[in-house]
């Protein structure tokens, strides 16, 4: 209790608590922009922190990285383009409640959720980070392999109305991950002799491609038919009642658990936890009277209540055991070997005050987040307001920059552009964009996991059998890929995507 009110102290003084303002709403701008992620905000914060004390620099970080979280929902419901890649499943139900007039209740869901997340986040790394932490070292390849798989499952939940071509999508997806140099061995794949293919392809330029330049180009091709004498209102922003938190409590706290676990696990990231939240709620809730997809509000407290859980998830490795549990709090890290902190085993020994002052920085933070993030949001709403000629070079302007600022490089630029064209296409012929891009952020995980785990066990397959967390994962993905097939036969539901 001592070190908790010296941490108080510490966190609600006026410079960190203006420090906590100024991160927080900075994490949201630069995480609403697409390409400019979470840890580049972060990295721009850095050299303030040089003469800070650990404790004002630590919130300041934290804040940062609260903010970034929630900020990349902004753009993916206005704009259809995820600001950081773990907002990618909030687009799938956030930006079709916008364009049904919904865009303040979504940006107010999408708040709520991550201020929820967050603060969950914060109470278990304080109960249980050493526990959590020992945990997620017992994963090895098996477990990442069938970590992957379970986040593959989200086919089940975001296929397309063909649900062969929203395999045929993922599959896509899945080749195209295997493009540039071998991890394990060190050959060239399907590199065709162009240098910049050896690094492969970066996801995110194709994210912005098959979601961004895909919708611009079709909304050009309807533009002719819209009637534009309409305009967008005031975008008020409307924050959750707790009565209707109550009646979701389930998603809420599911799609936290899921952050906080995923969190923990080393380099696992917090799209893989999102995709895997929305997937639970979609199965869970099969039944709402509005289809995920199309709308439905768990489809976006799922994944933001997810990727923020996951921030307090991922800083329990990165302190308890020095081991950056995403890339952002890998920079995180260098951040605290900056102010003179160590992080690993002995850490909370020598600094037993900075568990808590980062579980108060994160409460205040998504305090903060709750009740000032909708001014932030609703200034971001007002982009609906412009003519649709105006809105579309934004789009496509802010989808250049955040291409080409990930290397510098104009052909991530030609990427883009290539995959809006292909994610036009796949719109027009039913194909599924989500599945596409799903298996491009997971296929470099299952590949490389399966091939190590072989390696581990001298060609043998049983490995994933024998180790009971990776065994149980299977199995649950098993289940899911099964339970389409399950339900017709069965007569318990109809699938995804059929109404009848």
């Amino acid at each position: 209790m001592e070190h908790l009110f010296e941490a108080f102290g510490a966190v609600f003084n006026p410079l960190s608590a203006a420090l906590v303002i100024v991160g927080t709403v900075f994490g949201m701008i630069c995480g609403t922009l697409p390409g400019v992620s979470t840890s580049l905000a972060i990295i721009l914060c850095l050299p303030f922190t040089y003469t800070m004390d650990p404790a004002s620099a630590v919130v300041l970080l934290i804040s940062v990285y609260v903010g970034g979280a929630c900020g990349g929902s902004i753009a993916a419901i206005l704009i259809k383009t995820p600001g950081t890649p773990e907002a990618v499943a909030t687009t799938f139900d956030g930006y079709p409640m916008a364009r049904k007039g919904d865009v303040g209740k979504a940006l107010g869901l999408a708040v709520t959720a991550s201020s929820f997340g967050t603060i969950f986040s914060a109470a278990v790394m304080l109960v249980a980070a050493p526990l959590l932490a020992k945990i997620a070292l017992t994963f090895q390849s098996a477990e990442y392999f069938g970590l992957g798989l379970l986040g593959l499952s989200c086919i089940t939940s975001i296929s397309a109305k063909d649900e062969a071509k929203a395999f045929l999508s993922v599959i896509l997806g899945l080749l195209i991950s295997t493009v540039g140099i071998d991890t394990i061995d060190g050959t060239e794949r399907f590199t065709f002799g162009e240098p910049f293919l050896l690094n492969g392809i970066n996801y995110i330029p194709v994210m912005i491609g098959a979601f961004a330049v895909a919708e611009v180009i079709r909304n050009i091709e309807e533009y002719r038919l819209r009637d534009t004498t309409k305009t967008v209102g005031t975008v008020s922003i409307k924050l959750m009642k707790f009565a209707e938190m109550l009646r979701m409590w389930a998603t809420f706290v599911k799609a936290s658990i899921i952050g906080v676990v995923v969190g923990i696990i080393p380099a696992a990231g917090g799209s893989i936890s999102s995709l895997i939240a929305y997937g639970e709620a979609a199965r869970s809730n099969k039944n709402d009277p509005i289809p995920f997809g199309e709308g439905n509000p768990r489809g976006i407290i799922a994944p933001e209540a997810a990727n923020n859980a996951g921030v307090g998830g991922s800083l329990v490795p990165t302190m308890v055991l020095g081991i950056p549990g995403s890339p952002v709090t890998a920079v995180i890290m260098a951040a605290f070997i900056i102010v003179g902190l160590r992080p690993g085993p002995l850490l909370l020994r020598d600094q037993p005050v900075l568990l808590n002052t980062i579980f108060l920085g994160l409460i205040f933070s998504a305090l903060l987040l709750f009740l000032g993030g909708r001014f932030v949001t609703q200034q971001f709403g007002h982009i609906l307001k412009l003519p649709y000629p105006l809105l579309a070079p934004l789009i496509i302007v802010l989808g250049l920059v955040g291409a080409y600022s990930l290397e510098n490089s104009i052909y991530a630029v030609f990427v883009m552009f290539i995959f809006g064209l292909i994610g036009y296409l796949f719109d027009k012929f039913q194909y599924s964009n989500p599945a596409l891009i799903l298996g491009l952020i997971l296929g470099e995980l299952v590949e490389n996991s399966l091939r190590k785990q072989i390696i581990i066990a001298d060609g043998s397959f049983s490995g994933f059998f024998e180790r009971p967390v990776s065994l149980v994962i299977l199995i649950i993905v098993l289940l899911i890929f099964a339970w389409p097939m399950i339900a017709r036969l069965t007569g318990i539901g109809s699938p995804r995507g059929k109404k009848g």
